[in-house]
């Protein structure tokens, strides 16, 4: 898209420019994509969500190594830290330097509309990662079925306590569709499958000290707890670990007293947890196939390509929603019978 402007707009955009720049410079960092043979590709600007999870660091350093590797012309990538605020001011900075797509990760789904109708209106496409924006034009959501995470959360968890006992399960942002997904499809499968099974729902916004605090508030008042659901194993392994070894519960799996755990994210230190037999199971989201497939979108998008609803070529169903596509990747189920498997990105990081 190109814009004819007069010096005087120019040197507005340009006061704006600077101004944006000081506010959002130290979340941002060089990819070195020139170097990689990119420079003449249309630009692409790419802003993390997040720095505090070990999945979304993973996912920043796949979407580092794949600049480089695929040599994507990506502008100064940026840090939205799980401020919306940030991610808007980032977002503006790309549009000013030229981006002719933007990559995402919202984690308020609600809160960036008005941002992508913006965009829209631009003609700058979007891919988001992960989450699924409530309203506003996408041209590509890259994210695997978070209602299949609950629903196998459920599944697992019910079958491993015989279909009765207390379960915790550590809820992330209900602002978020990922949140309301895992948490929707879980209650709805223990409501259905599981009625003896009861479910202390424990909303956290995604932050482990929050989701360590109510759990060990409802270990005071229900010391038989056997099962916890986590819906990230990036902030609330750790924590809950912690917690758990504390108040002497932390029993492997087999033994007397042993709580079963089941996680979402397939980072290397769930794995390494079901190893141990200090939690059963988790559900891989594929940090690698969102850092290369939101790239693929974003470059598709720039050169104008077009997509539709259907089987992919890469193990994964293109579906139609509301404001755009969402490409679901495969999410598999891990425990101890498959953790091993190199073919999980969690085996292969480092």
């Amino acid at each position: 898209m190109k814009l004819a402007r007069t010096r005087s707009a120019a040197a507005a955009a340009g006061t704006v420019l600077v101004t944006l720049a000081l506010v959002t410079a130290c979340n941002r960092e060089s990819t070195g994509s020139g170097a990689a043979g990119g420079a003449d590709k249309p630009a692409v600007g790419i802003d993390l969500p997040r720095s505090d999870s070990d999945f979304w660091n993973s996912y920043a350093d796949y979407v580092k190594k794949d600049v480089k590797a695929d040599g994507v012309n990506a502008l100064p990538l940026s840090n939205s830290q799980n401020d919306v605020t940030k991610l808007v001011a980032n977002v503006q900075v790309f549009q000013n330097t030229g981006a002719k797509a933007i990559v995402m990760a919202p984690q308020d789904t609600g809160a960036i509309a008005s941002t992508l109708d913006t965009l829209a209106s631009k003609k700058i496409p979007v891919v988001s990662v992960d989450t699924r924006p409530d309203k506003g034009d996408v041209y590509m959501v890259v994210r695997a079925d978070n209602k299949a995470y609950g629903t196998k959360a459920c599944e697992f968890l019910g079958e491993q306590l015989g279909g009765t006992g207390k379960v915790a399960e550590l809820q992330g942002a209900l602002d978020s569709i990922n949140g309301r997904d895992r948490s929707e499809a879980f209650a709805a499968c223990m409501k259905e499958k599981f009625p003896k099974i009861k479910v202390f729902e424990l909303p956290t916004d995604w932050k482990g000290d929050v989701a360590s605090a109510k759990l060990q508030s409802l270990l005071a008042q229900h010391p038989d707890l056997n099962g916890i659901y986590m819906q990230a194993g990036g902030v609330f392994l750790q924590p809950t670990l912690a917690l758990l070894e504390q108040k002497g519960l932390l029993k492997p799996a087999g033994q007397k007293g042993h709580i079963s755990i089941i996680s979402n994210d397939g980072i290397p230190q769930e794995f390494d947890a079901i190893r141990k037999g200090q939690i059963d199971a988790t559900v891989s989201q594929p940090a690698d196939l969102y850092a290369k497939y939101a790239l693929y979108y974003a470059q598709a998008a720039a050169d104008g390509k077009t997509f539709k609803a259907g089987k992919t070529d890469h193990d994964s169903t293109i579906i139609e929603i509301p404001n755009g596509l969402e490409d679901q990747l495969p999410a598999p189920l891990v425990t101890k019978d498959n953790v091993e498997d190199k073919t999980l990105w969690g085996n292969n990081v480092g």
